[in-house]
């Protein structure tokens, strides 16, 4: 449904312009010395793109941010007709919604519900197998309405993000799109991360995943690192276990919980702070960086000692308010690190772990040196209130409590 049928596949190379054109990444400056494969860069380096892009030049863009979780730029194309070519790209479910038709190889038909099933088949296992799925999008615009040297107005839609695109103020249409395809990426979790995930458990700490993904894919990747346990069930487990409507099923039998950001945005903080209270596994998919705060504070409000790990300017709102911000050291933005109070240098969620180990450690040490200190000079210090109190002649002199400090150290080296 998504590949290419064969080498003159207008689907596929639709797919593939949008990619490039409604796409920021670029390589590093000062490398032209250095084979392309090589090169260090914001995104993936393959092919001709900077070509490409010189051949459809950028007139307007609306950038991808965690509000409207899409990204739209409009291009004046090397095509034989004289239109302007609008793409986008973004979450699936976004962009499906402003979709009326689907380019399957060279045809052209429409988005309707037996396609709709298709793609949300497709998905599902994609999502699924803990795999981030991007939807591709473009529409021609009519060279009568939108001739050239017309003045595309984005400014409204940038000041006053939407969450949806057909809700964005422009002067230009955003519904009635082609669908092109899907992307779907993956980044797998450390091999270290699922046994590091186990000990926070034993030793007594929480792990919950807040995500921007898809609930899903945040679900996959949530079981694969173990954060939710095969022991427990989410309330879509227990539907398909009894075979009935998720409408059916009790959310508190669930001991695991996986929360949509649309969901999340209609609870109160009593709400949340209940459904906290209620699942032991919980994993927040779709959040917006408000939201993100949000979690912190309910968290907080439990008398939970909270920490959270973040990379962007996005988390900084949570990273600031937590007991303790921890920042990515090799991937993380210069904000987020600013606002941490702790930065990771090899990006690694094990390191977390590592330091909670070793200042348990370090305080168990302290705590036996404190009772050894108590216990020691506890010894020294009764015949002398026996000889303040009672009158008892001093039982210890300076000679004997010196011998007695240099044995027990030397005991206890």
């Amino acid at each position: 449904m998504f590949t290419a049928t064969g080498p003159k596949d207008e689907a596929f190379f639709a797919l593939m312009r949008i990619a490039i054109l409604c796409n920021r990444a670029e390589f590093k400056l000062a490398q032209t010395h250095i084979p392309v494969l090589r090169r260090e860069c914001t995104g993936d380096p393959s092919g001709d793109v900077p070509s490409i892009r010189k051949r459809n030049p950028k007139l307007v863009e609306i950038p991808f941010n965690s509000t409207n979780k899409f990204q739209l730029s409009i291009h004046e194309t090397d095509d034989d007709n004289d239109e302007y070519l609008l793409v986008m790209k973004g979450a699936p479910e976004k962009i499906i919604e402003i979709c009326s038709t689907m380019l399957v190889g060279n045809e052209e038909i429409p988005f309707d519900e037996s396609v709709r099933e298709d793609f949300n088949r497709a998905y599902l296992e994609l999502g699924g197998k803990g795999e981030r799925v991007l939807g591709f999008a473009d529409l021609r615009l009519d060279k009568n309405k939108f001739p050239r040297g017309f003045e595309f107005d984005i400014d409204e839609a940038i000041k006053k993000n939407s969450p949806y695109p057909f809700l964005i103020k422009v002067n230009f249409p955003t519904t009635g799109l082609r669908f092109i395809g899907l992307f779907s990426l993956i980044d797998p979790p450390r091999a270290s991360v699922p046994s590091a995930v186990a000990k926070a458990r034993s030793a007594g700490l929480n792990v919950v995943m807040v995500t921007g993904d898809h609930p899903i894919t945040a679900k996959a990747i949530a079981k694969a690192v173990g954060i939710l346990t095969e022991e427990t069930e989410t309330v879509e487990d227990i539907a398909i276990r009894k075979g009935c409507d998720i409408s059916e099923v009790d959310p508190k039998e669930a001991s695991a919980i996986v929360v949509h950001g649309g969901e999340l945005r209609l609870m109160t903080n009593e709400q949340l702070v209940e459904l906290i209270c209620h699942h032991k596994e919980i994993v927040f998919a779709r959040t917006s960086p408000q939201q993100k705060l949000q979690i912190v504070e309910a968290f907080q409000t439990l008398g939970h000692i909270v920490a959270v790990t973040g990379d962007g300017v996005n988390d900084t709102p949570a990273l600031k308010k937590a007991d303790i911000g921890i920042a990515m050291g090799i991937t993380g933005s210069d904000v987020s690190k600013q606002v941490a109070d702790m930065i990771l240098l090899d990006d690694n969620f094990a390191s977390i772990i590592v330091g909670v180990e070793e200042g348990r450690r370090i305080f168990d040490n302290f705590k036996k040196t404190v009772s050894y200190v108590l216990r020691k000079n506890l010894a020294e210090l009764v015949p002398f209130l026996a000889f303040i109190i009672i009158g008892i002649p001093l039982p210890l002199g300076t000679i004997t409590m010196l011998c007695i400090d240099i044995g027990t150290d030397i005991v206890n080296l």
